[in-house]
């Protein structure tokens, strides 16, 4: 199965884009700045540091290392684990794999992503839900699951999933 990569719609880009404060890459530069293959390391210590790969971060790791814009758009575009825009607070996996798919999975995640007004790939406008549909988490005998954040949740259906979301988003709201 292909999970399709959700490009970010133009109203969810966010004015945060913008205003980052580059200084936080120093060390980060510093540690990595001569080093061979250190594409990927600066990719993930950035993200590390904001939660996302800004696109003003681009531009001051090429001007510290030299590493070309496209290559390393190319690979913030080929890997999953990055992201060019912020997730939101709590990600929320959906497992779209074979036994997940099997037991409804799809009608869960549907319910999720109109309980939260966002489509897959999305964040929630209060920034506090992301959705991924991802294609395996590795706990089929859970059937179907979700994970958010490091907590995973089995057996569900479309109506305890959205308890949990709940539950979690008046958790925060207190």
């Amino acid at each position: 199965m292909r999970i399709e990569r959700i490009q970010p719609a133009k109203d969810q880009e966010p004015a945060a884009q913008q205003e980052v404060d580059l200084t936080l890459l120093e060390p980060l530069l510093e540690k990595y700045k001569n080093r061979k293959g250190n594409l990927i390391p600066l990719l993930q210590g950035t993200q590390d540091i904001y939660g996302y790969l800004p696109k003003a971060a681009f531009a001051k790791i090429h001007q510290a290392t030299g590493l070309e814009l496209n290559e390393m758009y190319g690979v913030a575009t080929f890997y999953a684990q990055f992201r060019l825009v912020p997730a939101g607070k709590h990600i929320v996996k959906m497992c779209h794999g074979t036994a997940c798919h099997v037991q409804a999975v799809t009608a869960i995640t549907d319910e999720i992503l109109d309980t939260l007004r966002i489509k897959d790939g999305e964040t929630t406008k209060d920034g506090l839900f992301t959705v991924e549909t991802v294609a395996c988490l590795g706990c089929c005998s859970l059937a179907p699951v979700m994970m958010i954040g490091d907590e995973t949740y089995g057996k569900l259906t479309p109506k305890q999933a959205v308890k949990i979301i709940r539950e979690i988003r008046r958790s925060e709201n207190n």
